[in-house]
């Protein structure tokens, strides 16, 4: 089944669902739903996600850091060019989903001047490029770590009781969280970390990160999240800067670094399990991109991609920071579509697009 076909059946589910929940709100809907901006139709009230740069929509822009996207050619192909600090060429997975889910407007980066007012009923974004599960993970690329992540999601529960009254607990039992992180806690530091990788093995950090996820859930539960979705670790080692880094000079995926990807997800989806039976009402799904991006990477022509080795801005190798992704980059291609990597570690929209269609159905249990 080539990629057409594919995003076809994604958004054909995506419309039925969207369908049900339409017919659902006129004949049953709750008419004392808090008013949100442009969110008439979507699916749940919020969107409330936290992670690294596969989800970040520009909180890096307002920290110092060299994990930041807010500058071309980063933003080419989104909406008005713009640079909102999202390491893509244009919609992250995330904007997908939310356009999916009926939304006409993107819920804010926490930090930036949009998260206030009525803006904050349709949801916030706490995610920070180069953090993931492990604190020190963030401190090494001076992102926001995970922890700070939910001090400030305390925060915009108070912001959001402000604006939304009593409907407040009913926007925060019924919206959607998505965690997406773990990636730069290996890449970023475990590999690259003597400390790390001479005293742990793979597994055991692994069940070390888990442990960090685990708590966090509980943390979320605590607050009132009660609608949960986790993103798995995709194939480290077939991102192009990883086979850059550690690859030997081979020009295929790093398989050891795949490898213990797949044992971190094996270990997070045990305890997503557990979880769904130790917390009364949470719905957790993972949402599992493994299979996926392995398939986008190893067989693109499959889905109407023609370059997975190398992404499209500058040489495509090793290009993920302002340092190294610029205006001044030599060699960025001048379309990203046929591209499954935007820069030496993101996927382009257009793989976004395709990742985002894979997850429909296993996203169903959240909203139905």
């Amino acid at each position: 089944m080539n990629s057409r076909k594919k995003s076809v059946r994604g958004r054909l589910v995506a419309q039925t669902i969207a369908l049900f929940f339409f017919l659902h709100t006129i004949v049953g809907g709750d008419a004392q739903s808090p008013p949100a901006p442009d969110t008439d139709a979507a699916l749940v009230p919020a969107i409330i996600t936290f992670g690294d740069s596969s989800v970040d929509v520009g909180n890096n822009d307002y920290i110092k850091t060299i994990f930041r996207a807010d500058f071309p050619p980063y933003g080419r192909d989104f909406k008005n060019h713009a640079a909102t600090g999202r390491f893509c060429n244009g919609k992250l997975a995330t904007d997908i989903t939310a356009d999916t889910l009926g939304f006409t407007s993107y819920p804010p980066a926490y930090l930036s001047p949009e998260a206030s007012g009525k803006n904050l009923l349709i949801g916030a974004n706490f995610a920070s490029a180069g953090s993931g599960f492990y604190d020190e993970t963030s401190y090494l690329s001076h992102s926001i770590p995970l922890s700070q992540q939910l001090e400030y999601f305390k925060e915009y529960k108070s912001r959001l009781a402000q604006v939304a009254g009593g409907q407040s607990s009913s926007i925060i039992s019924s919206a959607l969280y998505i965690v997406s992180t773990g990636s730069s806690d290996f890449i970023q530091n475990y590999y690259i970390n003597p400390y790390l990788y001479k005293t742990q093995s793979p597994d055991q950090f692994a069940s070390f990160l888990v442990d960090i996820f685990t708590n966090f859930v509980k943390d979320l539960y605590g607050l009132g999240a009660r609608k949960i979705g986790v993103t798995s670790l995709p194939p480290i080692g077939c991102v192009p800067a990883a086979i850059t880094l550690f690859g030997h000079w081979h020009d295929g995926c790093v398989m050891n670094l795949n490898h213990d990807a797949q044992n971190f997800n094996r270990k997070i989806n045990a305890s997503v399990e557990a979880l769904s039976t130790q917390l009364p009402d949470l719905k957790i799904v993972v949402f599992d991109i493994y299979q996926p991006f392995y398939d986008l990477v190893t067989k693109p022509s499959d889905f109407g991609f023609f370059e997975a080795r190398r992404g499209c801005c500058g040489t495509g190798t090793v290009e993920t920071t302002s340092l190294l992704c610029n205006p001044h980059s030599i060699g960025t291609c001048p379309n990203a579509t046929g591209y499954v990597f935007w820069d030496a570690v993101h996927p382009t929209e257009s793989a976004n697009q395709v990742l985002a269609d894979s997850l429909v159905l296993a996203g169903i249990n959240l909203v139905l």
